[in-house]
């Protein structure tokens, strides 16, 4: 990696008053916190050595910090290790998942324009993650920021920020060393505001929007989760009438020829 010598400047200055030098440091920031968020299969635990030195090489400033905290646990833990603790953090805990657009929207239709939203963002920049992954998936957005620029490459980020901190203080109380990777990427980021620190007190207290349109029938029931198919209600059973004097086939030659 090239030698960086500039110190990054405190997140309140505008990325877009950055030099070049600084400009690279950030997008490799950027880089790192994704790769270090993603599943650690066999290729990532297989990087660990290369990825701390990534790290350790980057010029002081706080989010090389975290990540340096980081990576000491990252390769000092063996792969099934990782795995279990990964699997712990991001799969099973609502609030540390690494979707951003289910913080803002919830299980909603909404969060389905989001995510279509998003998609046609990476596409207008002729990028595709070609990971599997949805569009609003940390490590993918991560990625994106980091290939396209800090103007329209860090908006998805910036606009999903209380939902970055509400994974960041959920990662804290599990008391995960994940929190490090989350605390680089938000030193990254302006500031939160007041209003941004209610509304994720807000959003850890009562959780995100739930769909609230044609959900009546389920009041006080039990409800399936999202996509499990509901098979429509039987239609009721067709009644065939008797068989009267019409029914009795004709004695007509004619008619019996033609019922043949």
């Amino acid at each position: 990696m090239q030698a960086v010598r500039t110190r990054i400047r405190p997140a309140a200055r505008r990325p877009a008053d950055l030099t070049p030098e600084e400009r690279e440091t950030r997008c490799l920031l950027l880089r790192l916190c994704s790769l270090l968020l993603q599943y650690p299969d066999d290729e990532l635990a297989a990087a660990r050595a290369v990825l701390d030195s990534s790290v350790r090489a980057l010029p002081d400033s706080p989010a090389a910090a975290e990540l340096a905290e980081f990576a000491g646990w990252f390769t000092a833990t063996g792969p099934d290790d990782l795995r279990r603790h990964y699997v712990e953090v991001f799969d099973l805990r609502r609030k540390s998942s690494l979707y951003l657009t289910y913080y803002l929207h919830g299980d909603t239709r909404r969060r389905g324009m989001a995510l279509l939203t998003l998609a046609q963002c990476y596409r207008a920049t002729g990028w595709e993650s070609g990971s599997g992954e949805l569009p609003d998936h940390l490590p993918v957005v991560l990625e994106y920021a980091a290939l396209t620029g800090t103007a329209a490459g860090e908006a998805p980020l910036r606009r999903h920020r209380r939902g970055l901190e509400l994974i960041r203080r959920s990662l804290g109380a599990a008391d995960s060393p994940y929190e490090h990777v989350l605390a680089a990427l938000l030193s990254l980021l302006p500031p939160a505001t007041d209003a941004d620190l209610r509304a994720v007190a807000e959003l850890a207290a009562a959780g995100p929007p739930a769909e609230d349109v044609g959900m009546d029938p389920f009041d006080g029931g039990v409800f399936a989760p999202p996509g499990t198919f509901v098979p429509p209600a039987p239609e009721p059973p067709t009644r065939v009438p008797a068989p009267g004097p019409a029914a009795v086939p004709s004695t007509d030659p004619t008619t019996r020829e033609n019922l043949r």
